[in-house]
């Protein structure tokens, strides 16, 4: 009976297109032959070194040159002489079998080592890296893609530009044209204000609309409490004031989030962790956990806000000044976005002088500028004493890697600071603005992904 492993080591010897794309997920320890063992790892070194397909001839001598017992070398030869043939078989076919095998072997030595913790024989590692170990083995796949062949590739190029990209839509209706229909995947998208302008009110209210679309949502705060952040987004989608929310009898509490749950399918997850303590390893770790124990992965990811954030690189207290830690911070973020394939929406501070001006500017970023260098949109909220009287907020472009930003490159939006709302205003609040690049005519495209 012909064996897989007999197979993958015939094809690394016979097949260069085969090893090519194979040999960089195979791993020495997927073998439980010690004998198909000591094969692998030779032709593994062979190719690390020569960048190319041994024989069976150079084989033979580099297993000889080892320091292998007289029985292995004699048992390894005869596994070459005997059971290494030219294979015919077809390549997909043989990197689908492949890729497979390289899972439930990876699967088993996580279940292994998973046991060797239990039983305490693994002391660098507890009972916590199970999950994580556990997740790693199941995610194992063949990457082969390389590089876009710039000549070859010009259909899928073409394809690509008329792909409708999977966005994640806002029920602002300048929010939705500034980023051509919503927040795309893989993103970091950055709310710059003052303190008390409004950054917590912007991304609660973000969150409470994306719920409403059926999406499932992530809220980590490490500025306020769970129940405070949930409270917010009660007074949201049930269109009441906070201060009426806690006066509202049980029955009418009940039967306002009874009718939140029946326009939505999705769910939303409010995770408090304390100040400057948490980074995206523990993020990460919460994202398992999550799948886990709840069967929830997020359609998006809310972080109030970056600059409280723990840095997974530097320590707090390293000598590091504000520069290199806040633009760590966003990396490791915008890394996270791109590693669960969604966005991450945060916010970060003003400076003093930011804080009391009309005009704020990405020079306004407090602690670091690396931070808008890192991410895909950042927009400034300002208020000011007479926005405050007609309950508007300007908002104000600052990068935008969607869209030319110096189009609609402010506007303005309505608050309900009490019910934590913002909402479109009549174009006719937008006709005082100055280098707005608004287009004269609006029209809303996205109402259908208003609720």
């Amino acid at each position: 009976m012909m064996r897989i492993e007999t197979t993958i080591l015939s094809n690394l010897i016979h097949n260069e297109d085969y090893t090519r794309k194979a040999i960089p997920f195979i791993k020495e320890e997927y073998f439980q032959d010690q004998v198909e063992k000591v094969i692998y790892k030779t032709i593994w070194d062979y190719v690390d070194r020569y960048k190319n397909n041994p024989d069976v001839e150079a084989l033979l001598i580099e297993i000889g040159k080892a320091t292998y017992t007289d029985d292995q070398y004699k048992s390894a030869t005869d596994y070459l002489s005997e059971k290494i043939t030219e294979s015919k078989v077809e390549l997909q076919w043989l990197l689908d079998e492949t890729e497979q095998w390289c899972k439930d072997k990876a699967i088993y030595q996580a279940i292994l080592n998973g046991i060797q913790i239990i039983d305490g024989k693994d002391k660098d590692k507890t009972p916590e890296a199970i999950p994580t170990i556990l997740t790693e083995a199941l995610s194992v796949s063949f990457d082969t893609h390389i590089g876009h062949d710039y000549l070859e590739q010009s259909i899928d190029r073409y394809e690509f530009y008329h792909t409708v990209e999977d966005k994640i839509p806002f029920d602002l209706d300048y929010f939705n044209r500034i980023t051509k229909g919503g927040l795309p995947k893989k993103t970091l998208n950055v709310c710059l204000a003052g303190t008390g302008v409004g950054k917590s009110l912007f991304m609660c209210h973000s969150a409470s609309a994306t719920l409403m679309q059926g999406k499932n949502v992530l809220y980590i705060t490490m500025e306020m409490a769970e129940e405070k952040i949930a409270e917010r987004i009660d007074a949201n989608l049930m269109n009441i004031s906070m201060e009426d929310l806690h006066d509202l009898p049980r029955h009418m509490y009940e039967d306002r989030f009874g009718k939140v749950q029946k326009k939505t399918h999705g769910r939303l997850i409010v995770k408090e962790y304390p100040t400057a303590s948490a980074h995206c390893g523990h993020f990460r770790s919460l994202l398992n956990e999550l799948a886990l124990k709840k069967d929830f992965k997020p359609d998006i990811i809310y972080v109030d806000y970056l600059n409280i954030c723990a840095s997974s690189r530097f320590r707090a207290s390293a000598a590091v000044n504000s520069y290199t830690y806040i633009k760590a911070i966003a990396e490791e973020l915008r890394g996270l976005a791109v590693e669960c394939n969604l966005p991450i929406v945060s916010a970060t501070q003003t400076t003093r002088t930011g804080f009391v001006s009309t005009d704020i500017g990405l020079e306004d970023t407090s602690e670091s500028f690396g931070l808008p260098a890192t991410a895909d949109l950042m927009f400034a909220l300002i208020s000011t004493d007479e926005l405050e009287e007609l309950n508007q907020m300007l908002v104000k472009q600052l990068k935008n890697r969607y869209n030319d930003p110096t189009l609609n490159k402010k506007f303005i939006v309505g608050v309900d600071r009490g019910k934590m709302k913002l909402y479109d205003v009549a174009q006719t609040a937008q006709t005082d603005l100055v280098d707005t690049g608004q287009e004269e005519e609006i029209v809303d495209r996205f109402a259908d992904f208003k609720v």
